[in-house]
């Protein structure tokens, strides 16, 4: 039987949309050796590493997978390792920015961050204002209706936008409504790029607010009271513990302007449900607890979903 002395792969990378995503227009190639010693036993399958997409949250970011089978001794896996290489054409400090970027994303949103918790989030780069700025006349083309939940710039050339649609209760867009704010915004930057107020080939990213979207406090709270939230308060009444802090999921009783404080029960869900016992709905003290909490002790409220 022949023997593999080596493999080489060139998988070709590019930023997975999600079905609520206008793809993103850049694409990043790269490949690796490996070696291996004759066939002893299989080993379970190794991932190969891939680009990553800059997509997310609250949503689960879909990307390429492509995994191979590989086999090898115990002995050869540290050389499996240490032989692990990219290709010299690709730029391997540009690979780790842009991971340590997509790191950064893919953690625990908070309102403002330009991503899933909404809000504007600018790199400082001498052109993500006049980016911005074109984002906001890009509304304009769509009566208000199409307004931007979240926008942020990256040091790679990068703009991601999050739209909402406010003629829904949900405020989540339509892939159509997606697809045209994302071909205007395109074409405002062509021509930002002819004039050089912006860089050339720039990426852009265009998606939805996300399934389980940050819920801004007071703004959003009328907009979804009858959705469950997951919510994460201070716990103000404990002395001893003063960063004592409580969560769960919970349904919106009520809210006071003036007082600036909200009630909350238990939601119905199926994480609340398991605590009285497995197949049974909410018992009599479930249903009957509150919480009552000003506004400026939440500190993470989004929408929960019960899938």
């Amino acid at each position: 039987m022949d023997l593999i002395k080596a493999w080489r792969l060139s998988p070709s990378v590019s930023a997975i949309p999600s079905p609520f995503c206008a793809a993103p227009i850049c694409v990043r190639t790269f490949s690796f050796q490996f070696s291996t010693s004759p066939y002893t036993r299989p080993k379970p399958l190794v991932p190969i590493p891939r680009g990553k997409s800059r997509d997310s949250d609250s949503e689960p970011l879909l990307e390429s997978s492509i995994v191979q089978e590989v086999s090898f001794d115990d002995d050869d896996e540290e050389e499996f390792l240490d032989e692990f290489e990219y290709d010299e054409a690709a730029d391997g400090d540009e690979y780790y920015e842009e991971e340590e970027e997509y790191e950064e994303e893919a953690g625990v949103p908070y309102a403002g961050d330009g991503g899933a918790g909404g809000g504007i989030s600018l790199a400082g780069t001498w052109w993500d204002k006049k980016a911005l700025a074109i984002a906001k006349e890009v509304t304009l083309s769509f009566d208000g209706e199409l307004q931007i939940y979240a926008f942020r710039t990256l040091v790679n050339c990068t703009i991601q936008v999050r739209i909402e649609n406010l003629s829904k209760k949900s405020g989540s867009p339509s892939l159509e409504d997606i697809e045209a704010f994302s071909a205007t915004y395109r074409a405002k930057l062509d021509e930002a790029e002819l004039a050089k107020s912006v860089p050339d080939n720039i990426c852009l990213e265009v998606s939805s607010p996300g399934v389980e979207r940050i819920v801004r406090i007071p703004d959003d709270l009328d907009r979804f009271k009858e959705r469950p939230m997951y919510v994460k308060y201070a716990i103000n009444d404990d002395l001893n513990n003063p960063a004592a802090e409580g969560d769960g999921v919970f349904r919106l009783e009520s809210f006071d302007m003036e007082t600036k404080c909200c009630t909350w029960g238990l939601a119905d869900v199926k994480v609340n449900r398991q605590k009285a016992g497995k197949g049974r709905p909410l018992n009599k003290k479930q249903r009957e607890w509150r919480l009552s909490t000003p506004f400026d002790s939440l500190r993470f409220v989004r929408l929960h979903s019960d899938i």
